[in-house]
């Protein structure tokens, strides 16, 4: 059975020697494997962009990308600060975080002072999750439209001279200790203070002093990071160590249950993705999707969402085109010209004739509800209908299996029927 493999580290601000024992003690107490530990510094950290791609969702608006290469609602921005973004763009007058330092020529501490200002000044907007833009000023440098600003203090905190993160690979069988309770009781919750006295950020906020830490943890600064996913775990690994998915253990066998390498890397960026229900399927994003998951499970649900597709959209066609007398799946937007009629002799039909611009037809009804539809004059939708040839005769048959509605308003793209063309009125000699 595949097992749970987590990425966890100690963050630069608590990796002192006793830290380092008390996460080793921790893991052992609660009967997880070290795979694997070290160390990173601040240098490769740096050069790599490795915090940067581990915060990728608010990192990509703050240095891994351009401000034209965002996707900033145009809307909320002129809502906020009265400017059309392109104007703004168009003059460069958007910057990202670290284009925002270089141009004030400040320092990250600096740059979080003005987003600060500028938050109590309400001159700051919020466009998404992770996603913020602040009016910043300063005299002689002129003035910016800056997003991301706060992530730059975040960053400096791993990439300063001497800084560094001490990491672990965890292994443990899942049914010895869920995803859930290895992130609430092994490493704790996000506050230190709410977490369990056994747990690393609980043991970290009682015995900080004797830890060697400068100050006592909090939501902020709470010591140690671990994947809240197997699928997180193996990104954090692809990203901090270099690892491939063909070679890792948990990779492997996310790949063998048909997730292809390329997904898995896209997936590492945390986009949107769409899976469920065909007719109302959810879109949501890939790592709050499995966050918690154990690791059978996390892949069961990546196979699902990597091989989900949505229904195909219907192609339409018109009757002098698509209605021959083996035609199956019909679509058609037509107009009804002449009310249902009862068929002699089988009085669970009803008979319509609707046509568009190219032709007309007799329409075959099954039920109550189509017959209410068809009123003359009124535009209807036709799906997946097929003929069905009677003494010779085309009928296009509604049936339990197709579709019958009233049309979308604007859908219609005619004005009148060619009722001279009708192919339902065309004798065909059949063999």
């Amino acid at each position: 059975m595949v097992k749970n493999v987590a990425f966890a580290f100690i963050k630069p601000a608590a990796v002192t020697d006793k830290m380092k024992d008390l996460v080793k003690e921790t893991f052992e107490n609660k009967g997880l494997k070290i795979l694997k530990e070290g160390s990173i510094d601040a240098k490769d950290i740096d050069k790599k962009q490795l915090i940067d791609k581990h915060y990728y969702a608010i990192a990509s608006k703050a240095t891994l990308l351009t401000p034209d290469k965002l996707a900033v609602p145009a809307d909320k921005f002129k809502a906020q600060f009265g400017l059309e973004w392109a104007d703004v763009l168009k003059d460069g007058k958007a910057l990202n975080a670290k284009e925002a330092c270089e141009k004030f020529e400040i320092d990250a501490d600096e740059l979080d002072k003005m987003w600060a200002g500028a938050k109590k000044a309400g001159t700051l907007v919020k466009f998404g999750g992770g996603f913020y833009c602040a009016k910043l000023e300063k005299e002689g440098k002129g003035t910016y439209y800056v997003f991301n600003g706060f992530f730059m203090t975040m960053r400096s905190g791993f990439v300063k001279e001497g800084a560094s993160i001490y990491y672990y690979v965890v292994e443990w069988d899942s049914k010895d200790l869920s995803w859930a309770d290895f992130r609430g009781k092994v490493l704790g919750p996000t506050d230190p203070a709410d977490a369990p006295a056994d747990s690393l950020r609980g043991g970290a906020y009682a015995k900080w002093e004797d830890l060697g830490l400068s100050s006592k943890p909090n939501t902020g600064e709470n010591c140690v990071h671990a994947s809240a996913s197997p699928f997180e775990g193996l990104a954090e690994r692809m990203n901090w160590l270099g690892y491939k998915a063909e070679r890792d253990s948990w990779g492997k066998a996310l790949m063998a249950a048909g997730v292809k390498p390329k997904t898995i890397k896209d997936w590492t960026l945390d986009p949107q993705v769409t899976y469920g229900d065909k007719l109302a399927p959810t879109t949501k994003s890939i790592w709050d999707t499995i966050e918690d998951m154990d690791a059978q499970e996390c892949i069961d649900k990546c196979a699902e969402i990597a091989a989900w597709r949505p229904l195909k959209k219907p192609k339409f066609g018109k009757i002098g085109k698509q209605v021959q007398p083996d035609s199956k799946g019909v679509n058609l937007y037509l107009k009804v010209v002449k009310a249902p009629e009862a068929v002699e002799g089988n009085a669970d039909v009803k008979e319509v004739l609707a046509g568009d611009d190219t032709g007309c037809c007799i329409l075959s009804l099954r039920s109550d509800a189509q017959v209410a539809t068809c009123k003359v004059g009124t535009g209807i939708r036709v799906q997946n209908a097929h003929v069905k040839m009677i003494k010779g005769f085309i009928r296009i048959v509604v049936d339990k299996w197709a579709v019958l509605k009233e049309a979308d308003a604007g859908a219609i793209d005619f004005e009148t029927v060619d009722e001279k063309n009708n192919v339902s009125a065309v004798e065909y000699e059949l063999a």
